[in-house]
């Protein structure tokens, strides 16, 4: 039972290429570099002090991650993002401690400076180059995959699309006629019939093989990986559940079972305290830094329309469940029945002071309590009024995965310009495509982002009514 468990396990461990590798230890070590390139310039002795500090910064920076595959536009954005977190977690400490005033000062600022612009360059460069390295023959592996299907095909297309696997497909391998076969531009990769598949092997250099057979031909697998065992290549069976829309989608393992996650919220584990503990930093800091225009707010509505200040509406939040949110009122009603229009350009139950509320989007501001009381995010999908939920549930596929996570003031979909109005079926669908985007690539650097982002946004927008 344990061998058995043992073999499971270790069959679902990831191996550690040479790009992840690189993505692991490069910012640290850059880091580091940086730091006593500055003190050594600075005239600064390598001391044990430049020595602890660079064990903090080597710690607090590890793992990094490999950017190869982001946008130059990200590239900057992440390095940035995460090196104005890491450096001010470590002047926070240094001033708290007392410790910085050991430093020389010149040394400090010239690390600060020059490591994001360091990293910026050593990224973008092998953004450019790697991939040119990666592709060549002497780099290159060769696959084949087993079943011209939709999962085959896809795979297929990934292994094209992306230099970095330096993977050259050579074809495919299918039991059917190709006049069977959907993919009428695949068909000359058509290599043969499964059967045929060792005698290939064994008469060509072939170093992977990815079976993408559908999972109830178990028997047609099960043979096919006996025969294999007679070649040096590398077997990698890919179901054909990832054909579906995987949200957080990874291998798991349930007392040494492994078992694949289809659907899985990101906020589990670790993941789960740290946006719950930046929620609660985020909006005691920001309630305690805005509260005199809260009031502000509260009088402007009392003075110039009759009504409560605040606006209580149901909305779906964590799981599907509803919850109660806050918000400024900004209309002449207070609707939160079974049908409710969404407000849009000119509408005639937006009071005046209630448009520039609308337009700022200070009427979100008290959804802050929300966000304490644990019923909301700063950052996730935008809540949506119960009646719009029951609505676009039945016109939208996956529009419940959104409920994975808790709703939030803002979200990925508002800072990509859908904000406010959506009078299309269309426009509600982008903006469930951003929120299970958001789903997918969730992570703390992210989420201060849209946060910076949402400011610029609301500052130029035009989009809420």
């Amino acid at each position: 039972m344990i061998a058995s468990s043992s073999r499971q396990t270790s069959i679902f461990r990831t191996p550690l290429s040479l790009v992840s590798l690189l993505g692991i230890l490069l910012d640290p070590l850059v880091i580091v570099a940086a730091l006593l390139l500055a003190a050594l310039h600075w005239g600064e002795p390598l001391n044990a002090q430049y020595v602890l500090l660079a064990l903090l910064a080597f710690s607090l920076s590890f793992p990094g991650r490999s950017l190869l595959r982001h946008t130059r536009g990200a590239i900057v954005r992440d390095i940035f993002s995460d090196w104005v977190l890491l450096a001010s977690i470590l002047l926070f400490f240094g001033y708290a401690s007392g410790y910085l005033s050991i430093y020389s000062q010149q040394a400090l600022v010239t690390w600060f400076v020059a490591t994001p612009l360091l990293l910026t360059g050593i990224h973008l460069a092998l953004r450019h180059y790697a991939p040119k390295v990666l592709s060549s023959r002497a780099h290159q592996r060769t696959a084949i995959v087993v079943g011209m299907n939709a999962t085959g095909l896809r795979l297929a297309q990934q292994l094209r699309d992306d230099p970095l696997q330096a993977t050259r497909l050579a074809g495919f391998f299918d039991d059917r006629c190709p006049l069977r076969l959907n993919a009428a531009g695949e068909r000359q990769a058509l290599l043969g019939r499964i059967d045929e598949l060792v005698g290939f092997i064994k008469q060509h250099r072939i170093d992977l093989i990815y079976i993408t057979l559908p999972m109830a031909s178990q028997p047609r697998i099960l043979n096919l990986l006996d025969a294999l065992r007679d070649t040096t290549a590398s077997i990698y069976f890919a179901p054909d559940i990832f054909v579906t829309d995987l949200i957080q989608g990874r291998i798991d393992q349930v007392g040494g079972m492994p078992v694949v996650a289809v659907c899985e919220s990101p906020f589990t584990g670790v993941n789960g305290l740290l946006k719950r503990g930046s929620d609660i930093f985020l909006s005691l800091l920001i309630l305690v830094l805005i509260a005199p225009l809260l009031l502000a707010v509260a009088l402007g509505i009392k003075l110039t329309s009759p009504g409560p200040a605040l606006f209580r509406q149901r909305r779906y939040g964590l799981d599907g469940k509803e919850i109660v949110v806050y918000k400024f009122r900004s209309m002449t009603v207070c609707e939160d029945g079974p049908s409710i229009a969404q407000a849009t350009r000119n509408d005639a139950r937006v009071t005046r002071f209630g448009g520039f509320l609308r337009r700022t989007s200070l009427d979100e501001l008290p959804q802050l309590f929300n966000v304490l009381q644990g019923r909301m995010s700063i950052v996730g999908p935008r809540p949506h009024a119960v009646a719009h939920n029951e609505l676009y549930r039945k016109l939208i596929g996956g529009y419940m995965l959104r409920h994975k996570v808790k709703p939030g003031i803002t979200g990925w979909a508002q800072v990509n310009g859908y904000r406010g109005e959506t009078e299309t079926v269309e426009k509600m669908q982008r903006r469930i495509e951003f929120d299970l985007d958001y789903l997918r690539h969730w992570s703390l650097v992210l989420d201060l982002w849209i946060i910076a982002k949402t400011v610029l946004v609301v500052l130029r927008d035009r989009h809420a009514y």
